[in-house]
């Protein structure tokens, strides 16, 4: 059986880039396959005509169409709307993605955003870049304040929003949620769980509003400036999910007119984010460059996972993660 791997990024994202030691433990794990190493559209071309198993989020309409014996695509990314185009969607390819592998990692970014807005960490950051002793400017309004007891809304309560749920109740917060099935049992924690035409109502209870929803056409363009003015003027976003689920010029307007008080931004509807967006220099924004995921144990955790998932594949036992194509999830 031959494995593909394609898990490349272009320079300005590199730090996504599979070290080739970790193709190396996969030769060692299953010597019994071949496994070859794609680093460009180009060598992704060349190799996929006769390989039986693609594991990485590239995948194009030419690749596609020259790729005879492709069985399953096992993505090395959660997200998988930019393999879920029309020619693939028809195929009968198994899609496979790592939903929940990060999930705590992610979760714990959310918290770190949620703690550093509530205490005007950004400003203490930005004065010690200029020897500026900010006590002053950081008392005064609007002041800092605890998390605890403020309201935690999630918007998506899949695996990451479940476990932001309980990172979120250990700091005394009440949590409500939306999701897309809501006659599902609250997690333990959760409050109040209302189905996706109630968003509404989260936005207008809540004092952090996470984004931890997956990108799919309905929630496309979700958060927008009639979704913004609903939230509490003191309130703050935080989008860790996908950047098209918020309009970003509509959050920008909100952020400069103070309609809402702030936002923790991990994700961009185009990234790296333009240097000339106004994003970069509001006071109330912390921006970290789409890293929520990425730890010291990504990459084992990855390859820990695909090769559960190829165990599988071989004995041709369920497969984890299987993605419903249509469904988008």
């Amino acid at each position: 059986m031959k494995v593909l791997i394609a898990i490349y990024y272009d320079r300005v994202f590199d730090v996504w880039n599979l070290p080739p030691v970790w193709v190396d433990e996969l030769r060692r794990r299953f010597p019994q396959h071949t496994f070859v190493q794609a680093l460009s559209d180009t060598e992704l071309a060349r190799e996929i005509p006769d390989a039986d198993v693609l594991f990485g989020s590239q995948l194009s309409r030419p690749a596609l169409a020259v790729a005879q014996r492709l069985r399953w695509v096992q993505s090395s990314a959660a997200g998988i709307r930019a393999l879920l185009f029309p020619e693939f969607v028809g195929t009968d390819i198994t899609l496979c993605n790592t939903k929940g592998l990060q999930s705590p990692f992610i979760a714990e970014h959310v918290m770190a955003l949620a703690l550093a807005l509530a205490r005007k960490l950004q400003v203490s950051i930005r004065r010690q870049a200029q020897h500026v002793w900010a006590q002053k400017e950081v008392s005064a309004d609007p002041p800092s304040r605890a998390l605890r007891g403020q309201v935690m809304g999630i918007v998506g309560l899949g695996d990451i929003g479940t476990r932001l749920a309980r990172l979120a109740g250990g700091f005394d917060m009440r949590i409500v949620a939306v999701r897309r099935r809501p006659e599902l049992p609250a997690p333990d924690g959760v409050d109040r769980v209302f189905g996706p035409g109630r968003l509404a109502e989260l936005l207008a209870v809540s004092d952090v509003v996470a984004i931890t929803a997956a990108h799919t056409n309905a929630t496309r363009g979700l958060i927008g400036s009639r979704e913004l003015g609903r939230m509490k003027s003191d309130a703050v976003l935080i989008n860790v999910a996908r950047g098209k689920i918020v309009n970003e010029p509509e959050l920008t307007a909100a952020l400069q007119a103070g309609t809402i008080a702030g936002a923790g931004l991990d994700v961009f509807a185009e990234e790296p984010l333009d240097p000339a967006s106004p994003l970069w220099d509001l006071p109330n924004v912390i921006i970290t460059p789409h890293t929520s995921g990425f730890n010291s144990e990504y990459w084992p955790n990855l390859i820990n996972f695909f090769t559960e998932n190829m165990k599988r594949f071989e004995r041709g036992d369920p497969l984890m993660n299987v993605i419903d194509k249509q469904a988008g999830y």
